[in-house]
């Protein structure tokens, strides 16, 4: 997806944003730091981003890639706004009548009377077409 002549890119993100850059032949992804640093534009080079956790309101994050030509100067620029959607079961996962989000019951389920965990029932019939 790079512009014609481009030899090089940087990344810049904000805060709430985690960038690597994975090249072709290596083992390990590189973490990008805000801003800064340049990688040379070679094929099979992936950015990958990700949030780690919910965001504020709607577009708060951001990465921008530029393209830079032969002498390094900027060619153009790429954006992508980020909005990080946190979700999260909460049940009655013990059996007590009270929904908590931090409930250690959550991660198991236990048969019986004295039992603990939530029974989910799904819907997947098309009531509505």
């Amino acid at each position: 997806a790079a512009p014609a002549g481009a030899v090089s890119f940087g990344v810049k993100h904000t805060e709430g944003v985690s960038v690597d850059v994975v090249s072709r032949g290596r083992a390990e992804a590189e973490p990008v730091p805000s801003s800064g640093t340049r990688w040379p534009l070679e094929e099979g080079t992936v950015l990958r981003f990700s949030m780690n956790q919910a965001s504020t309101e709607v577009n708060d994050n951001k990465v921008t890639v530029s393209f830079y030509g032969e002498e390094g100067k900027p060619i153009t620029q790429a954006g992508v706004f980020l909005t990080g959607i946190g979700i999260s079961l909460d049940v009655d996962a013990d059996q007590d009548g009270v929904v908590e989000r931090s409930s250690p019951n959550k991660a198991s389920w236990t048969w019986g009377p004295e039992g603990h965990g939530a029974i989910l029932l799904v819907g997947c019939d098309r009531e509505i077409p």
